[in-house]
């Protein structure tokens, strides 16, 4: 045994041979290539982790279709495209909307029945505008008169086993405030034009789509076209307070026409075109969020002012605004959100999109309720017009109470519209407002009456609903074989160009389209019109200085022939 200095017994060495040289370098290199895979591997995690997914993963899941342009052609059709460059077209559409916006036809929410109400008289004058302005459309399509000022027009095809194509515009503007007036820079039914943009109410939403769809079948009736595919044309009145006299009528005839699923497609009023992450995108709208209004009415005693209980009824229903304000619904996804269509297009082809999105992609939904949804929470960052895409809003839009300054309210009444996210219910939010409403309710004794029927009764917290609407089916937004969102993205890219990327959409508010779901699968809600120098701006609508860029307009029209000519030699899959 030999001895250490510290005098611990340690085993003698033992003699052993030398290695041969080729298993030493044979050992090193098996090491080498060893350590070499885990480097790989580790760092294909890590960069997977930090870096998200790879955006030729994204492009599968975001094709862009090649641009579609109509084949079949004529010196009429020809001289047809011509003209809707020219300077003459320019001038005859700039006064056909002008005319339009000239005539105000504002809708109400306090508007009584047709007939009755002289409010809607305008419609008339409207329809007779049209009449005058698109002669050829008037003597070559049937019109049918739908609850009195609802207009459906039917260009009869030729092939009758051809699903039609529907477009749809509403005549109908919001109201202008009369302490507004004095704010416009030019007056809001002047339909001026100033060499740029045709100014007044309604030149943007919507008598530009009314006016352009008009003036693309004139066209084209004049061009010599005869539509193998029949081609509806269905406008409502209403659409800004609802939609349920116009088109609600309108969409009850066409489904009784044709049946369920009976429409190869519908163009409505929508979402545009966006400029994000260094590129431009048009974006039709695949989907709307649903859409809820509660009324909740706190009843509590009244008496005199002079001996006020701790919380009145008006601060018992503040209490309940507070509570509600205080638990706003979470941000995220459900597969079928569009917008995370959207953002798997960013990530494939835009050069500036966010690495904090892209290290979150692909978006997998999270294992239980409880877990975050991490993408939507980066997401919502962005902003509130972002955030509210994947996410249900919550809006305290009306509150009234008592009646004088020494009598305690007996009555108080709030109204809490929501805006619900795609793939939750109107159930979702019935339940948390019921939840919340009795938190309160057990604090000051007082009775809830959750969505009953029930009368109000005293000392009760009462919670109502009218009109519910549950979020939009998706659209089908395949490309494969020939479909219509495939038509729909060709025709937009032969019109702007292979650098302008389509991507879905969801429409945060509501259209008319709501009243069409069982027509058909596939509802866009698009406007096509786009200006490169005028920006992404929404136009003023439903504020002051409304108007509408004449470039814009007569890619609208433009759009609308081509697409028109698209669908009728598409043979759908």
């Amino acid at each position: 045994m030999a001895q250490s200095e510290k005098g611990t017994l340690l085993p003698a060495p033992r003699a052993t041979a030398p290695k041969p040289r080729w298993r030493s370098a044979a050992a090193f290199l098996l090491h080498a290539i060893l350590l070499a895979l885990v480097f790989k591997t580790s760092f294909g995690i890590y960069h997977r982790y930090t870096a998200g997914e790879d955006p030729f993963s994204s492009r599968e899941k975001c094709p862009q279709t090649e641009p579609l342009m109509p084949s079949q052609q004529s010196d009429a059709l020809s001289e047809m495209e011509h003209y809707l460059s020219s300077d003459k077209f320019r001038n005859d559409t700039v006064e056909h909307v002008a005319g339009a916006v000239r005539i105000p036809t504002p809708s109400f929410d306090d508007i009584g029945p047709i007939g009755e109400d002289p409010r809607w008289e305008t419609m008339y004058t409207l329809a007779d505008y049209l009449k005058s302005t698109f002669p050829l459309v008037h003597s070559t399509l049937a019109l049918e008169k739908v609850n009195t000022h609802g207009l459906l027009y039917t260009w009869q095809g030729t092939n009758a086993s051809l699903l039609p194509t529907v477009f749809m515009a509403h005549q109908d503007v919001v109201p202008v405030a009369e302490a507004t007036i004095g704010q416009w820079t030019h007056p809001p039914f002047s339909g001026l034009f100033d060499g740029k943009y045709i100014w007044g109410r309604g030149a943007s939403d919507c008598k530009n789509s009314l006016v352009g769809i008009l003036e693309a079948v004139e066209l084209l009736i004049n061009a010599g076209f005869v539509p193998k595919r029949t081609i509806v044309l269905s406008f409502g009145f209403d659409e800004e307070i609802s939609g349920r006299r116009g088109a609600g009528q309108l969409a009850e005839v066409l489904i009784g026409r044709y049946g369920k699923d009976g429409a190869a497609v519908i163009i409505d009023e929508g979402s545009g075109f966006a400029g994000s992450w260094g590129s431009t995108f048009a974006l039709p709208g695949v989907a709307e969020k649903g859409y809820i209004d509660v009324e909740i009415i706190v009843r509590m005693p009244g008496g005199h002012s002079s001996i006020p209980p701790a919380h009145s009824g008006i601060g018992v229903a503040s209490e309940l605004v507070t509570l509600i304000e205080a638990n706003p619904y979470k941000s995220h996804f459900h597969p079928e959100n569009p917008f995370l269509g959207l953002l798997e297009c960013g990530n494939a082809y835009s050069p500036e999109f966010p690495s904090s999105l892209k290290k979150h992609m692909p978006w997998k939904e999270p294992s239980c309720p409880a877990k975050k949804d991490k993408l939507a929470l980066v997401a919502a960052e962005e902003g509130d017009a972002v955030k509210y895409l994947f996410t249900t809003s919550i809006a305290v839009d009306v509150i009234s109470g008592g009646v004088k300054n020494n009598a305690l309210p007996e009555r108080t009444r709030v109204i809490v519209n929501h805006r619900v996210n795609i793939g939750d219910q109107v159930s979702d939010v019935k339940a948390k407002l019921t939840h919340l409403a009795h938190k309160v309710a057990s604090k000051h004794n007082l009775t809830v009456q959750a969505f009953t029927d029930d009368p109000e009764i005293p000392t009760s917290i009462k919670l109502s609903s009218g009109h519910n609407l549950e979020p939009a089916p998706v659209t089908p937004t395949i490309t494969e074989g020939v479909t219509p969102y495939g038509i729909l993205s060709g025709t937009t890219r032969a019109l702007y160009g292979k650098t302008m990327l389509i991507a879905p959409a969801l429409m945060t508010g509501n259209t008319d389209t709501r009243y069409y779901w069982d027509l058909t699968k596939h509802i866009f809600r698009f406007n096509p019109g786009f200006d490169p120098e005028n920006g992404f701006g929404l136009g003023g609508i439903h504020t002051v200085d409304e108007k509408l860029s004449v470039n814009a307009h007569i890619a609208l029209v433009k759009w609308y022939s081509m697409f028109v000519r698209n669908m009728d030699e598409a043979n759908l899959s």
